[in-house]
């Protein structure tokens, strides 16, 4: 599993965010509506959403912006209906990409996506189109920048705790899981004292692409596009990025 290539997607885009006050947000009402929408709206009750929480509120992000998170997971933001939607397609030079949408507007949220498709000479697909090139796992990211984590004492608390492989490469710790193991590794790292960078059940490319200099601008220049819609929750997809 090349594993430090979705670390290496993952620093880029977070770097892409961080320097948009609004990315930040919008990056942090995802992690609050991942972690309602799977253990309820009820951060005493979710420590995962307790946890995305306080890391929106350290961010400065306002209560109003936090609530209305929950409120979409859990499906009681008054006069709104809002529905999940999963779009898939090839990047230039065939990189494949799946797009996932949270929206209250299909028709309008469609139009957005093909629109940054067409102009970086992609194209949409249809439904399993790319999805097969994907498996679904729970991915925690544990940095160790300053060495004080023991190589062998990670990889041991990890598999003691379900986890299906770990890698190390420098100074960053990637765990996988199977979904359903997700929560429980997850949860015994953090109540062993491990601070998590990344801990998300995602879609994990079984292998990565290059691209040309020329094709990998325009799969980066569609990628920024996509993330800037404010409907598009994530997006996927199996670029391996030269720097």
């Amino acid at each position: 599993m090349a594993g430090h290539s979705k670390w290496s997607n993952i620093k880029r885009r977070k770097g892409a965010q961080d320097a948009k006050r609004g990315k930040i947000f919008m990056r942090h009402a995802k992690d609050i509506y991942t972690a309602a929408k799977e253990g309820g709206g009820d951060p005493e009750m979710n420590p995962a959403l307790r946890l995305a929480v306080e890391k929106a509120r350290d961010a400065n992000m306002p209560k109003d912006n936090i609530e209305r998170a929950i409120n979409k997971a859990t499906g009681t933001l008054d006069g709104v209906t809002f529905e999940e939607v999963t779009y898939e397609g090839y990047g230039p030079g065939g990189i494949a990409v799946i797009v996932q949408v949270l929206t209250d507007n299909r028709n309008r949220s469609a139009a957005e996506i093909r629109h940054a498709f067409n102009k970086n000479d992609g194209n949409l697909g249809t439904s399993g189109s790319v999805s097969y090139m994907f498996d679904r796992k729970g991915y925690i990211v544990i940095l160790n920048e300053d060495g004080s984590i023991d190589d062998d004492e990670i990889t041991l608390e990890a598999i003691e705790a379900g986890a299906d492989d770990i890698e190390i490469e420098d100074h960053v710790i990637e765990i996988y899981t199977e979904p359903a193991s997700f929560v429980a590794v997850r949860d015994h790292l953090s109540e062993s004292g491990f601070t998590f960078e990344e801990a998300e059940v995602t879609l994990i490319p079984q292998n990565f692409s290059q691209l040309s200099k020329e094709d990998e601008e325009k799969m980066l220049n569609l990628i920024d596009m996509l993330e800037d819609e404010d409907d598009v929750q994530d997006v996927h997809h199996n670029l391996e990025i030269s720097s």
